[in-house]
């Protein structure tokens, strides 16, 4: 994919790219399909006949589990080969996130080993650090934790109490502090610890063993999910850190925690997308063999319309995910031969594309949350049932909506992250809507004789960007500098961005496809039956903003031009969906 067109950071609001230019997962070669089966095959032997005795919060097989995990190499997948991994590219990475997501609370410990347990040393340790830790983690000889959150200090992590203080001697740092919340707490062997020294304004990171005198690790929390995940607080007294185990530089904890949450937040997107297709797979399944009235339930057009909801929406986030995946593949090839360290170019890289991070984090949560809860409905009784994998689903499935920055923290840093870029000149978003908002009546690019169903499609999209460009510009104006303060109408905006880029992603991962295989009707119903949707949802999210700043008069004058803007063809959208139902049910599995 060498010379294609990649946009920065939500610069997608006010431009576009062709279909050629992103990746789809039909495009995976045979290595990052071989890594899968390996992900799918150890959950099959190691993960899913321990479930049980996982939920009952056995510690030590879980640690076994894990590590059994990195003695198969599946720990190592984004370390370089340098340190004992195996340098795969970040479109892997993602594959491995997705495909590992369907192990329940063991994906919870695997991911946070892997990604905020391992990468904060990898991507901001000196090499003496990587070298002593990061070649362990790899393997899995040593487990890793992330100790960030405090009581009292969740989403404002810059608030912590937990402090230190160099030793007279010059030798250490003297850690107090207690922190919450900690995944693999109970057997993790080394901590990644914030907390801020002497009276520091902003925290610093540090390297901690667990097994470090005055280190105590609190009982596991009784949790609602995730039940195998060994969660619980951590106490730390007069704890001796080597000065040497000051992780990045003083004072930059801060940066490392918002740069690895970005990065939890990409891949918690590709996360939830095995967990969302195993529920389908199980939804389905036990469609197709339990009867009602004397038929299969797969046959009501109620369960079809509930199967084909589960398939367009986890197809739709997915095709973002990877959309995304490659652009930052591409900037991490870019900035690692702009810098000499190719570990912090990464992470760099990731925290460039923050805008879409948070979009993957909050639609991918509540897509699966969506399809949890519609795979309980459609077992009915039995999905009520602690024996159904469908019950845990559910149970495992909300925790993503907090993981990672709430997701109402989330709405926000769309919006007010995509409009922050643009301030800074990536990208001209500003201009662009008073060039909209100053031709409002004349906006609607309407049919082209000849157009065709993708340029059809193209043109909503524009149309929908062009709405979304009204709405930020009549409420930057409107409300200036304390726009920050009206969260709700930041909100709609998020609701519009994150509309329009998961509909884009989609519509050029059909476009692509078909360019491969040919007209594929299916899919046409999927992009269909979601453009359909996302007009109503952009309509409705823009006239609420609307509504909230312009005067009566201008406000009939902004509404109409975005229900022009949103205005898109009819769709028979029940026998789309019994198409997209159909699909499923004869497959018996996901396999879109």
């Amino acid at each position: 994919m060498e010379n294609r067109k990649i946009l920065k950071s939500g610069e997608f609001l006010v431009d576009e790219i062709e279909a050629k230019d992103i990746f789809i997962p039909e495009e995976f070669d045979e290595e990052q399909t071989m890594i899968s089966q390996t992900c799918k095959d150890f959950l099959e032997a190691e993960v899913y006949p321990n479930i049980v005795a996982l939920e009952k919060g056995d510690r030590e097989l879980m640690k076994d589990i894990l590590k059994k995990s990195g003695e198969l190499g599946l720990m190592g997948i984004s370390i370089p080969e340098e340190y004992g991994g195996f340098g795969q590219s970040f479109v892997t990475q993602m594959l491995v996130a997705e495909t590992t997501g369907a192990g329940f609370s063991f994906s919870v410990a695997f991911m946070a080993h892997c990604g905020i347990g391992t990468l904060p040393i990898l991507y901001y340790g000196n090499e003496d650090q990587r070298q002593r830790y990061v070649t362990k983690l790899a393997t899995g000889e040593l487990l890793g934790a992330y100790c960030l959150t405090e009581p009292g200090a969740g989403s404002d992590a810059n608030s912590g109490k937990s402090n230190a203080t160099l030793s007279e001697d010059g030798k250490y740092y003297i850690l107090n502090g207690q922190k919450m919340w900690i995944t693999n707490a109970g057997f993790a062997d080394t901590l990644v610890v914030f907390a801020k020294i002497d009276s520091d304004r902003v925290l610093s990171a540090f390297i901690v063993d667990s097994n470090s005198p005055g280190v105590v690790i609190g009982p596991d929390e009784h949790k609602m999910g995730i039940k195998g995940s060994s969660t619980a607080q951590i106490y730390f007294t007069d704890v001796k850190v080597p000065v040497e185990n000051l992780l990045g530089k003083r004072g930059e904890g801060f940066r490392i925690a918002l740069s690895i949450l970005h990065m939890g937040r990409i891949k918690l997107g590709a996360n939830v997308i095995g967990a969302a297709k195993k529920t389908i797979t199980d939804s389905v399944r036990y469609s197709n063999e339990r009867k009602q009235f004397g038929v299969l339930i797969s046959t009501f057009g109620a369960i079809k319309h509930k199967l084909a909801e589960q398939v367009i929406r986890l197809f739709a986030s997915e095709s973002a995910v990877y959309r995304v995946s490659i652009d930052i593949d591409d900037l991490m090839v870019k900035l690692k031969s702009d810098c000499g360290d190719k570990n912090r170019a990464s992470i760099e890289a990731i925290s460039h594309y923050a805008v879409e991070a948070a979009i993957l984090k909050v639609d991918g949560s509540e897509m699966l949350d969506f399809i949890a809860d519609e795979a309980v409905q459609i077992y009915g009784g039995m999905g009520y049932s602690a024996e159904m994998d469908v019950e845990r689903g559910y149970r495992d499935s909300r925790i993503n909506r907090i993981f990672e920055g709430t997701n109402e923290i989330n709405r926000l840093l769309v919006a007010d992250t995509a409009m922050k870029r643009a301030m800074k000149g990536d990208f001209d978003l500003f201009g662009e809507a008073a060039k909209i908002y100053g031709n409002i009546e004349g906006a609607d690019e309407g049919r082209r004789e000849g157009e065709d169903y993708f340029q059809e499609k193209g043109r909503y999209i524009r149309n929908f960007k062009k709405a979304a460009l009204i709405t930020i510009h009549g409420a930057s104006g409107q409300f200036g500098k304390s726009l920050v303060y009206e969260q709700e109408v930041l909100n709609n905006i998020a609701e519009m961005i994150m509309g329009i880029y998961i509909l884009e992603s989609l519509k050029l991962r059909v476009e692509k496809l078909e360019s491969m295989k040919g007209v594929l009707p299916v899919y046409r119903d999927i992009l269909d039956v979601n453009a359909y949707d996302t007009a109503a949802k952009i309509r409705k999210s823009a006239t609420d903003a609307v509504h909230s700043f312009a005067t009566p008069d201008n406000a009939s004058k902004l509404t109409g031009g975005i229900e022009n803007l949103t205005r898109v063809a009819g769709v028979n959208i029940k026998d789309a969906r019994r198409r997209i139902a159909d699909k499923l049910i004869e497959d018996n599995l996901y396999k879109f």
